[in-house]
């Protein structure tokens, strides 16, 4: 997050707004926006608890810690552990509950993307459980950490 970062317009939080920016599709910000609120209303009514509360719980069980990168060293690639920091521990959260509310059928998006930021927040859905293959596949390859640099 940069010096220049805003937050939204509702709820005034830089991670609102850069959730609303992943949602965006084809530059409708607006669209992105209405989708966006109708959610955390949706989270408001089914949790009876603040909507910022919940959504920062969920950004929290799923960022992760560490994460796999793939590194060539003499004609040999490995998957060597490396630590996540700052902005892309948010970047890959954001990405993940998204992936995972985008792989739901059937419903609007609005419903799909509030259920699991709920499931998040209480660490169940789909994008915890990504975030532990990841930090499983880092710690299978804990051998190659001294690669790492």
């Amino acid at each position: 997050m940069s010096k220049n970062d805003k937050g939204d317009l509702k709820y005034n939080n830089v991670s609102v707004e850069r959730l609303i920016g992943q949602v965006l599709k084809q530059g409708k910000k607006s669209k992105a926006q209405e989708i966006v609120y109708e959610c955390f209303d949706i989270i408001k009514q089914k949790t009876k608890k603040d909507p910022i509360d919940v959504f920062d719980d969920a950004v929290r069980n799923v960022a992760p810690t560490l994460e796999v990168k793939a590194k060539r060293i003499g004609g040999a690639n490995y998957q060597v552990p490396v630590p996540v920091m700052g902005n892309r521990r948010l970047t890959l959260a954001l990405r993940w509950i998204l992936a995972a509310s985008r792989g739901k059928k059937g419903k609007k998006m609005a419903v799909k993307l509030a259920s699991e930021i709920i499931d998040a927040s209480n660490k169940l859905g789909m994008a915890v459980k990504k975030k532990e293959d990841v930090h499983k596949m880092a710690e299978a390859n804990k051998a190659f950490a001294h690669f790492a640099r």
